[in-house]
């Protein structure tokens, strides 16, 4: 070999531009990967894998009322006749398509092992054995009468149809997705019985709109069935523009085990989810703490999915439960759309629902024509053949000298008769049987049915009406096949809506059980099993006694309202048990020494509060607003000393009653009173030389009610406190007789 560099110019090589020659065959390369490979005809949904596959097996007459034949001999005969790549990638096309639990409408009917949910691989192709199905009839349905164009094959031996007839809107029923070069498709499968009624619509209506054909096909219908929770504005959207996503969940329900045990089992778990796989990394999160909700998952499936999964405890919420099993796990998917689709086996472009359905119906409407003109061509020629026909009966003595003694019997007959070419080589091919009288009959009755045939075949080429009147009938017959009435045509996905909660773990793994809080004089807390009624046996240290005590749940959040203004906030669970005599609360919270604790009672949601300080100023506030999340507590009534938070009471009503030290009483309407979520508030009672005591919200109707020292109730009618009812900011009167020494209207919170 000569190290001599090859220079331009030396021998048969030419110079080439790197670039030129990359852009080149990379176009090529992906060009043949769009449109032989990745993406789908928008008019039959195959690729030519696919419908080489189906058309293979037609021609092995593998129809479903014959017997299977191996997956190896199918094989076989796609690859060497007409696709001339991997087998494995070529028996992969077949299984998927005889998947009962990947396509929505198989085409293939599989004998054999062809793999399960779980993933399991499917055996050897010299196993297993197919036909086709129902579908693929359909599909197939007129390839013989000149529906479609076919080519040849890629040894040119034989040809293959560039695309099938396709009665079935397939591509929409059976979904497809695909990996090209700089583009993808994704489409998921639909009701086949929905799909008929939006085509029918269309046939109707041909300027329908979207959201007209989306009342039709309300969203996608998966073989595995399973919950449909996107929102009808964002499925709506994903039609319009033929890109979006659809969040596909798990179908579940509860069942009762005994002494207030549950258990969920799930029955459909989302479309090309491997269940072995979803089963193991619910282990790996339930292993790994990140479901603290659950106890246990286990798969009990048999011929139907059944996947039990245990709470961690009885009171834990099987909707919260769910929702973060939804969330960490692929209980719950999302199965994007890309509509990336050849239109006429050529262009590839992003459709929108409507340009599919049209497509495929536009299609329809040829096959419909050439199908026609077909029958048309036949029809004529047979009638040229059955008017020879009569004409030899009419003269078939001449007719049977002229072929037994004439050298070319054929012209004479042509140039005698006047005839065809067509007509003279039929009548020279009739049997001698054919000559009977009942044969002319039959060939008289004939001529007269194709003649009529004729006429109407006519007639529908000439009007489009008569056309779409036909195509509607069709897809009539497939809705009909395919009814949601049917097996196979119920619809198995539900629309249903996502429940719109917010998950607290932490939050939802607290057992709910009853308890009795106690916070002593000199701020000791704890917390007592059960609801306690009777405390006077409850010890507390030397010198100290009771201050609160509430009755409350372990996921109850207390709050607390201190001297300085601010709201601090516990949860039941925190709190230290009934043994001993507590923690001290500033253990808890960062509430300063010189402060105290004003209010102690459980939150309730969407309540609100009416705090007020010592001299007298105060607003509303929402009960949501005060809640904290840190120690440090929330700010809310803004004090300057010497002052202090004073009271903070619930609003359950529409009037206000404020008492000073001094006895004084003002009642005035709540509607005065500003709601506000911090600040220093308004003037509600005008105190000089003395501080607020109490303030009450009641209800107008119902009457102002206080205890006295007894512990007995008193109310007090609006009409008789019409002395003392005036307006915000007034200093008020002294308390009407029997109003109690303390000054006080009483409890503001139930215990």
């Amino acid at each position: 070999m000569s190290d001599k560099p090859i220079l331009p110019g030396d021998g048969p090589i030419e110079p080439v531009n790197l670039r030129e020659a990359l852009e080149e065959r990379y176009l090529a390369y992906a060009l043949s990967t769009i449109m032989h490979r990745a993406l789908p005809d928008v008019r039959d949904g195959l690729k030519p894998v696919h419908r080489r596959i189906l058309f293979a097996m037609r021609e092995l007459r593998l129809t479903p009322d014959q017997g299977y034949k191996k997956c190896a001999r199918i094989v076989g005969d796609v690859m060497g006749k007409f696709h001339p790549h991997g087998d494995q990638s070529i028996y992969d096309a077949i299984v998927r398509l005889a998947q009962v639990f990947a396509v929505r409408y198989p085409l293939i009917d599989g004998q054999g092992n062809f793999g399960n949910i779980d993933g399991d691989n499917p055996a050897a192709m010299r196993y297993t054995e197919a036909r086709m199905e129902e579908v693929s009839l359909a599909l197939l349905a007129g390839i013989d009468e000149d529906t479609v164009d076919f080519r040849e094959t890629y040894d040119g031996e034989n040809k293959e149809p560039v695309v099938l007839p396709a009665s079935f809107p397939n591509l929409l029923a059976n979904g497809s997705s695909g990996i090209a070069v700089g583009m993808a498709t994704n489409i998921p499968p639909h009701n086949l019985d929905e799909l008929c009624s939006a085509l029918l619509h269309l046939i109707k209506y041909p300027n329908a709109t979207i959201e007209k054909l989306v009342e039709f096909v309300p969203g996608p219908d998966f073989p595995t069935g399973g919950v449909l929770v996107e929102t009808p504005e964002n499925i709506l959207e994903a039609y319009k523009t033929g890109r979006g996503g659809f969040r596909l969940r798990a179908q579940w329900h509860r069942e009762d085990t005994g002494r207030g045990m549950y258990q969920i089992v799930i029955t459909e778990i989302p479309y090309q989810v491997q269940k072995s796989k979803l089963v193991e990394k619910l282990a790996d999160l339930i292993t790994e703490r990140r479901l603290p909700l659950i106890g246990d998952v286990r798969d009990e499936s048999a011929e139907e999915i059944r996947l039990v999964i245990e709470p961690k405890n009885r009171t834990i919420d099987e909707t919260i439960m769910m929702e973060s099993l939804f969330k960490l796990s692929e209980l719950e998917v999302r199965f994007g759309l890309n509509m990336n689709v050849l239109s006429g086996g050529q262009i590839p472009n992003v459709l929108n629902l409507r340009e599919v359905l049209w497509q495929w119906l536009e299609h329809r409407i040829e096959v419909l024509i050439r199908r026609s003109e077909n029958r048309l061509k036949k029809i004529e020629h047979r009638l040229e053949v059955l008017d020879g026909y009569l004409i030899a009966f009419l003269n078939i003595d001449e007719v049977i000298r002229i072929i037994r003694f004439e050298d070319e019997p054929k012209q004479t007959l042509m140039s005698t008769f006047n005839l065809s070419d067509v007509q003279a080589e039929a009548i020279l091919n009739l049997r001698l049987r054919a000559l009977s009288k009942l044969e002319e009959v039959q060939i008289k009755a004939e001529h007269e049915r194709l003649s009529a045939e004729k006429l109407d075949i006519e007639a529908l080429l000439a009007s489009e009406t008569k056309q779409w009147t036909t195509i509607a009938g069709e897809v009539r017959d497939v809705r009909e096949t395919y009814s949601k009435k049917t097996e196979l045509g119920a619809r198995r996905t539900i629309l249903s809506d996502a429940p719109d909660i917010e998950i607290d773990l932490e939050q939802a793994m607290i057992e709910r059980e009853p308890i009795t809080i106690l916070l002593s004089e000199k701020g000791w807390v704890r917390a007592l099993k059960g609801h306690q009624d009777d405390l006077s046996k409850v010890d507390f240290k030397q010198g100290d006694s009771l201050k609160f005590s509430l009755q409350a749940q372990t996921t109850d959040r207390i709050l607390i309202f201190a001297s300085n203004g601010k709201f601090f906030t516990l949860t039941g669970d925190q709190l230290p048990g009934g043994r001993g005599h507590g923690e001290p609360l500033r253990l808890m919270i960062d509430m300063e020494e010189n402060h105290d604790v004003v209010e102690f009672f459980v939150h309730k949601p969407g309540r609100k509060l009416l705090v007020a300080s010592t001299a007298g100023y105060g607003f509303v506030v929402p009960e949501d607003d005060v809640t904290a999340s840190t120690r440090k507590g929330r700010q809310v009534l803004n004090i300057s000393e010497p002052d202090e938070a004073k009271r903070c009471v619930p609003v359950h009503g529409n009037m206000v009653a404020i008492v000073g030290d001094n006895r004084k009483l003002i009642v005035f309407g709540l509607d005065e009173v500003n709601e506000m979520t911090r600040g220093k508030g308004m003037i509600l009672q005008r105190l000089k030389g003395t501080t607020l005591s109490d303030v009450r919200v009641f209800d107008a109707g119902a009457g102002l009610t206080w205890l006295d020292g007894a512990n007995r109730t008193f109310t007090t009618a609006l009409a008789d406190l019409e002395d003392w009812h005036g307006v915000r900011a007034q200093a008020g009167r002294t308390v009407p007789r029997g109003f109690p020494r303390s000054n006080k209207f009483g409890p503001a919170f139930e215990g």
